[in-house]
């Protein structure tokens, strides 16, 4: 089903709810066609992927309370961005989709680091060696830019919350996913192979902390497939993700590196 996601956004479902969940299929590469421009198209693809591909969709009971956030408001001295507080109230006790390998900061950890006049930092790399956060400078926007430490210092991660949202719930689901993930460390001979088989995710590039040699991140979909690219040098590593076990077993297959599972 050709779907652009900026119609998904704005079609009328009749009785509400989402169109995205009418979507035939469970290509990311297609919901996210077009990019990302606000935060509701965030907060539609969040549903749909919760929906989608990890068979448990959101529910109330999913988001922080509006007294955990008010009370981290009052710790902190001023009110989180907009961007921010959204994704909280949405889906912030969802562990599966925000705490598996870098884990989003609940509410009452949020803090304020001294690096750069001030960075606010909701979430750390699971043995605190990065994190992610929202320049203080920033921080009265909406949709703020969004920055990560690493090796080389803070450096730009997402021009906006917005989009930190979607890869962050990627990542998250990824590595999270148990039986349904592998990696490896992708031989040139298949880099043709991966640029063949599966779409180029319509996310911006983004830094991976860890080295320039993982950066810039890109990921790439099909049907039931996910596949995150860390660099484009010569034996980028690639992290992918299943839907099924079968789905899998697809990607293994198209792409035969030494896989780690």
């Amino acid at each position: 089903m050709a779907v652009e996601f900026g119609e998904l956004a704005d079609a009328p479902v009749e009785g509400g709810g989402s169109v995205l969940g009418m979507l035939d299929g469970s290509d990311v590469s297609v919901v996210l066609r077009g990019g990302v421009q606000t935060r509701s198209r965030t907060w539609d693809f969040v549903r749909w992927f919760t929906d989608a591909w990890m068979g448990c969709p959101l529910r109330v009971e999913d988001g922080c309370t509006e007294a955990e956030l008010a009370a981290a408001e009052a710790d902190l001295g001023f009110q989180l961005p907009a961007a921010l507080r959204e994704g909280f109230e949405l889906f912030g006790r969802r562990d599966d989709l925000t705490r598996q390998q870098d884990p989003l900061v609940r509410p009452s950890g949020l803090y304020v680091d001294e690096a750069l006049s001030g960075v606010l930092v909701f979430r750390r790399e699971n043995q605190d060696c990065a994190c992610w956060g929202i320049p203080l400078d920033e921080i009265e926007q909406d949709d703020p830019p969004v920055v990560v430490e690493s090796q080389e210092g803070w450096l730009p991660f997402f021009d906006r919350m917005s989009l930190a949202w979607v890869e962050l719930v990627l990542s998250e689901s990824l590595f999270g996913a148990d039986s349904l993930y592998d990696a490896c460390e992708l031989p040139d001979t298949l880099v043709s192979n991966l640029q063949a088989r599966y779409a180029r995710v319509d996310l911006p590039d983004h830094p991976m902390w860890a080295s320039k040699d993982d950066s810039p991140v890109r990921w790439y979909a099909a049907p039931g497939r996910l596949v995150r690219r860390d660099g484009i040098e010569d034996q980028s590593w690639i992290h992918a993700r299943g839907r099924t076990p079968a789905d899998l077993e697809t990607i293994r297959a198209e792409l035969p590196g030494p896989w780690v599972c």
